[in-house]
C-alpha cells in the first residue's frame, strides 16, 4: 500500500490543508494519508527550522520513519514543500512513487523576480518584522487565495488560521530561516527521476505561473493550469486538484 504524503510550505502547517485530505481520500479511495509539518511549523513549531531544502527533505524522511510509514510514497507538495519533495526524489528516488508539485519554483530555472513577485516584498517584510498574527494571516489570505467568499466565510477561515497561529506560532527567526532555504536553494536542471505532475494557478499572486511552465519545458512533465485559483490551489479548488491527479493516474 502506497502512503500519500502531503507537504506544505513557508509558515504553513498540516491543518492548512483544510478539507483537501478528505477530498483526496474520497476521490481516489486513498487508504493512507500523512500530512507532515516542516521543522518550525505546526506540530514542530518548537523546533529550529532547517536552513536548507536538503535538510527539510531529510527531516520528512525521518518523520515518516518514526511514524512507521515505509516507502514508496506518493507525494503531493505545495510551494516550498514541493522544493523539498524534488530534492528528496533526486537523492532517494526509490522512496518516491510519484510527485505532484503545486505552484512551486526552482532556481536556476526561474529568476528570483518570478519566484517571488517583487510587488509583495514591502508588505511581506513589514508584516514579518512588525505585523500582528491577525495582520499576517490577512496578508497571507490576500496573497494566496483568489476564491470569492462571503464576509462570513472569510471571517471563519481567518478565525481558524489565527487560532492555528496562536496555538502553534512560527517564530520570526524560523520564518527567515525558511525563506533563506528557499531563496538559496539551487536545484539540478535534470528532471526528477520519478513521474511528475505539475499543477499551477494562472492568478497566483505570490509565485509567477511562468515558474511552473519553465519546469515543464525543462523536464517534459505534464502541466495543468487552473484558470482562476491563487497560490493555495488546494484551498481554492481542491476538487480540481483531485481531478487532475485522478486523470494523470489513469
Amino acid at each position: 500500500m502506497t502512503t500519500w504524503v502531503l507537504l506544505r510550505g513557508l509558515m504553513r502547517e498540516a491543518r492548512h490543508w483544510g478539507e483537501f485530505p478528505a477530498l483526496l481520500q474520497q476521490g481516489m479511495d486513498v487508504q493512507s494519508i500523512v500530512t507532515l509539518d516542516l521543522p518550525g511549523n505546526g506540530r514542530l513549531n518548537a523546533q529550529v527550522s532547517a536552513i536548507s531544502v536538503e535538510e527539510m527533505a531529510n527531516h520528512c524522511r525521518a518523520q515518516l520513519g518514526l511514524l512507521g510509514h515505509k516507502p514508496p510514497y506518493f507525494v503531493v507538495a505545495l510551494s516550498l514543500g514541493a522544493m523539498a519533495a524534488v530534492e528528496w526524489s533526486e537523492k532517494y528516488p526509490e522512496e518516491i512513487s510519484r510527485l505532484v508539485l503545486i505552484n512551486t519554483s526552482l532556481a536556476p530555472l526561474s529568476p528570483f523576480y518570478h519566484r517571488l513577485r517583487p510587488v509583495n516584498y514591502p508588505a511581506l517584510m513589514l508584516n514579518l518584522l512588525f505585523g500582528s498574527v491577525v495582520q499576517r494571516e490577512v496578508l497571507i489570505l490576500r496573497l494566496t487565495s483568489t476564491r470569492i467568499r462571503t464576509e462570513q466565510q472569510k471571517a471563519e477561515l481567518l478565525g481558524r488560521w489565527v487560532s492555528y497561529a496562536r496555538e502553534r506560532p512560527t517564530a520570526r527567526a524560523n520564518i527567515f530561516r525558511q525563506l533563506k532555504a528557499a531563496m538559496t536553494h539551487r536545484a539540478r536542471q535534470a528532471a526528477p527521476p520519478v513521474p511528475v505532475l505539475l499543477l499551477a494557478s494562472e492568478h497566483d499572486r505570490l509565485v509567477d505561473v511562468r515558474c511552473t511552465h519553465a519546469l515543464g519545458k525543462k523536464w517534459g512533465s505534464p502541466i495543468h493550469v487552473h484558470p482562476t485559483a491563487g497560490h493555495d490551489l488546494p484551498l481554492d479548488d481542491g476538487n480540481w486538484v483531485v481531478q487532475q491527479i485522478t486523470q494523470w493516474m489513469d
